[in-house]
């Protein structure tokens, strides 16, 4: 019995020491979960306080970026420098090309300001705003054809030839054979009438206008006239219309009768002090002249002309001769005629002789 009841209590002793064992092992098992589930909610907290420190700082940095005027006053003056520098280097990379190809310094400002005109007279560069309220020539500057010979045409793009040549003549060419002039193909020749002297404003006649002008005509060449002025008021502007008038009353005219206005290289010339409004008026009272007397006005003249010593809103009556030794022409406004070399050669003259080409067939609207 003793030892039974022994044996007994031993079993007892195991089966509640396995019990506690079992009891131990599964609290320290529950220990161990709730330690990594601490361990991981910690590192969860941590990651997630750093998510809502960038999440901050990103918000705290965009408010500043889209709601300060500062900054974005900051980003507009940078973007604008960044804009000029480029811009900057873009032009001056166009500048070293356009001066390495050897424009000239006003072929170069043209280039540049091309909603302007740009005119070197007097050792500075002027620049005139190109007018809307003035007629434009409607010219394809790329129809006007630089020949082999260095003759110009104006073509309609393809094969017609639209211009017709001509020349134009003083005593300065000497003693003319005017027939093998004409077979050079020269539809007109402008004549010069004579001048007004630069100091004593005398009027005088060219010596070679009456041989020029029956010699031309003779070889069936239509004729214009021109006179170089110096008048100084329109009192003497209208004498020299009459001057001209007088001369060619008696010969087919059928191309316009022109005033010559140049500037003069004289400082002591008579007209060196004129202003612009006295220049226009003189010129107007002689167009008016000769436009009285049937005849078609047209005044002749370069870019300083034109731009600087005229006022060409009060002259959009008159037909222009326009004279500018490049091509391209460089001139936005309307004129019939363009003079585009002082160094042609014709047959018949000795010596150089300037040429023209001409966009209208002034001999049909004199018929």
């Amino acid at each position: 019995m003793a030892n039974k009841s022994a044996r007994r209590s031993r079993r007892k002793q195991r089966i509640s020491l396995i019990t506690n064992i079992i009891f131990s092992l599964i609290t320290l098992t529950a220990l161990t979960g709730c330690i990594i589930l601490l361990l991981q909610n910690y590192s969860m907290r941590n990651e997630s306080r750093e998510v809502l420190g960038r999440l901050e700082e990103y918000e705290i940095r965009e408010e500043k970026y889209i709601y300060t005027q500062e900054d974005l006053e900051a980003y507009s003056d940078s973007a604008a420098l960044a804009a000029i520098e480029q811009g900057r280097q873009d032009v001056l990379t166009d500048l070293k090309t356009a001066i390495s190809g050897g424009n000239s310094t006003v072929a170069v400002l043209r280039r540049f300001y091309p909603e302007d005109v740009v005119v070197y007279a007097d050792g500075g560069y002027n620049f005139f705003p190109i007018s809307d309220a003035l007629k434009k020539n409607d010219y394809v500057y790329d129809n006007f054809v630089l020949q082999e010979n260095g003759e110009i045409i104006y073509t309609d793009g393809d094969q017609t030839v639209l211009s017709l040549k001509g020349i134009d003549v003083s005593k300065h060419q000497g003693e003319i054979n005017w027939r093998r002039v004409a077979g050079e193909d020269i539809a007109y020749a402008f004549i010069r009438a004579g001048f007004r002297g630069s100091s004593e404003g005398k009027l005088v006649e060219d010596e070679f206008f009456q041989d020029n002008i029956e010699g031309a005509l003779d070889n069936g060449i239509d004729v214009g006239i021109y006179f170089y002025t110096q008048a100084m008021t329109v009192e003497e502007a209208e004498e020299e219309a009459e001057f001209v008038i007088d001369l060619i009353k008696d010969y087919d005219v059928s191309y316009p009768v022109v005033l010559d206005l140049e500037e003069s290289t004289s400082s002591s010339a008579r007209t060196a002090n004129m202003t612009q409004e006295e220049y226009t008026k003189a010129a107007i009272a002689f167009c008016d002249k000769i436009k009285e007397a049937g005849y078609t006005p047209m005044i002749y003249g370069n870019l300083k002309t034109f731009m600087i010593m005229l006022d060409l809103k009060q002259l959009e009556d008159y037909e222009k001769w326009f004279a500018y030794y490049d091509n391209p022409v460089y001139f936005p406004y309307a004129f019939s005629i363009w003079q585009y070399s002082s160094k042609g050669s014709i047959k018949g003259i000795e010596g150089d002789v300037d040429l023209n080409v001409c966009m209208k067939d002034f001999s049909k609207q004199s018929q």
